[in-house]
This record gives structure tokens, C-alpha cells and sequence, in this order.
């Protein structure tokens, strides 16, 4: 993609580019993050979810990175807000709950009216942590949290899955009615 991109770019006229290079160069006086969820959106003002009064404001789906959101947004199933945690507990790496934007979610919640917290974290150890650290944070309030599921994906041949994801897709297995 960055190898069509700058293609692209070398075959736009002089004034085009400029323009290009000027928009890049400044990006980051242009670009900040949402002052309640911290996902990307333009300086000093809430992103595009947060703005959106036609979303669900009781249910907050809390993910890693930014660009998390749109993966979510294209399964065209959740309706709520977001709030972007800007990476993991990583003690190894000197990554603390401190490092992240994690206290900022329980002000959210005592002040939004949240009744559910969505944990769209990954499956490897320090997102389990970062996990169970909001978790106990948010042991205190009544709101409900949730995980979502893991196992197999749609259209897999179970032949190849690996153990792990077996074991995931056993624990989480569903019933018919």
C-alpha cells in the first residue's frame, strides 16, 4: 500500500504535492486526541463517536488502539461509544496502568450514566491483564462488564486451529435452544 501511495504521489503535479507534504508536516498541530474517549480526532474536540448523539452512550467498547475502532465499525454490529486505552499493561516493556488511559474510564462511567463496559482487548497475557486490572477498578460500580467471545472464526476449517483457540472456542461454546 505505501509502495502504490508513493507512486501516486510522484505522478501528481508540484502544487498537489506541496499541498500533500504541507497537510503531512503539520498533522500533528491539526491532529489530537478526543478529550473523553482519546481516540484521533482534531485538536481540542471530541471525536466523531462521542459527537454522534445517535449512538448508545451507556455502553462503552474499550479497546488498545485507534485503529481498532474501524474494525469494529465495519462489523456494522455495535452502536455505543469507544474509549481507546493507547496500548497494554506491559511491565516488561515499563508499561503501567498509569502509562495508559485507563483511570479516565471510571471518571466516564460515575459521570456518563454507563451501564456496560465491552473488554475488545487481544487474548495475549498483557492484554488479559490490562483486563483484569479494569476489571478490578470497575469492581465497585454497577455496571456490567464483558469480554468478547473467542474461539474459531466464521468459515474456518477446525483442522486448523491451534490449541489455544480450541481450548477458547470449548470454554466459550454456546447451546441451541
Amino acid at each position: 500500500t505505501a509502495e502504490r501511495l508513493t507512486f501516486s504521489v510522484l505522478n501528481w503535479n508540484e502544487d498537489k504535492q506541496n499541498t500533500f507534504g504541507s497537510l503531512i508536516a503539520n498533522l500533528s498541530d491539526n491532529i489530537g486526541k478526543c478529550k473523553k474517549c482519546g481516540n484521533l480526532s482534531e485538536k481540542d474536540a471530541l471525536c466523531a463517536y462521542c459527537s454522534d448523539l445517535s449512538r448508545e452512550y451507556d455502553i462503552i467498547c474499550v479497546v488498545e488502539h485507534s485503529g481498532q475502532i474501524a474494525t469494529i465499525e465495519d462489523g456494522g454490529v455495535f452502536k455505543g461509544l469507544f474509549h481507546v486505552l493507547g496500548g497494554k499493561i506491559s511491565p516488561l516493556r515499563g508499561v503501567n496502568a498509569d502509562s495508559l488511559n485507563i483511570h479516565s474510564l471510571s471518571e466516564r462511567i460515575k459521570t456518563d450514566n454507563v451501564k456496560e463496559v465491552i473488554l475488545a482487548l487481544g487474548h495475549d497475557v498483557e492484554s488479559q491483564a490490562t483486563a483484569i486490572y479494569i476489571s478490578n477498578l470497575l469492581e465497585s460500580t454497577d455496571v456490567k462488564i464483558s469480554r468478547l467471545a473467542r474461539g474459531l472464526p466464521a468459515g474456518s476449517d477446525i483442522s486448523y486451529a491451534d490449541p489455544a483457540t480450541l481450548a477458547a472456542a470449548f470454554s466459550g461454546r454456546t447451546y441451541f435452544d
